[in-house]
């Protein structure tokens, strides 16, 4: 009985490294183009923030977020026994969603958009859960009320900002230059 070890030569390991390289960097990409395609292409959707206790809204450089609508999708979904889908959402005048029903494959009324959802032990997740900005920016993003999304039509979202309880956009002051400042 012969046993003889698998050795592969340098050239061979250098091209299974590089092909192993280029389809990991295919597959980034593509992921990219597909998100860059919703946010240029795709619905504008708010979602309402749930309230969040204020002591651990900011952690880091980024805010956790929890979306109202993700309690009425919960409650559906456990109803209906389903931990991933699309949920049926109207939007008002606006752009604030509001939860219809689980998407069950009928047709999308008028004024209808699907925005797809995962339930991940007891929370449900509709969009990112988290926000990050720059350091020191925190104080600016703890007005947010809502979560500004954009949405492809397969439900497919992608958070884009934050909005005030004005549902304007939660823009950053100046950064102020130490070097340029005089006091």
């Amino acid at each position: 009985m012969l046993e003889a070890p698998l050795f592969l030569s340098q050239r061979t390991r250098l091209i299974v490294s590089g092909i192993t390289t280029l389809v990991v960097l295919v597959m980034v990409n593509a992921q990219i183009v597909g998100k860059e395609r919703i946010v240029r292409d795709g619905a504008t959707v708010l979602l309402a923030l749930a309230p969040v206790d204020p002591r651990s809204l900011m952690q880091g450089d980024y805010m956790a977020l929890r979306y109202a609508l993700a309690e009425e999708v919960a409650e559906a979904a456990d109803a209906a026994e389903v931990a991933d889908g699309e949920v049926v959402i109207e939007l008002d005048e606006s752009a604030v969603a509001q939860f219809v029903a689980l998407h069950d494959g009928q047709p999308l009324a008028s004024g209808h958009h699907l925005l797809q959802f995962r339930v991940r032990g007891e929370a449900v997740r509709l969009a990112s859960d988290a926000f990050f900005f720059e350091e020191g920016q925190g104080e600016s993003f703890a007005r947010a009320r809502f979560g500004a999304l954009r949405v492809a039509t397969d439900g497919s979202a992608v958070l884009t900002g934050l909005r005030d309880q004005n549902l304007k956009p939660i823009e950053l002051p100046p950064i102020r230059d130490p070097a340029t400042t005089s006091e």
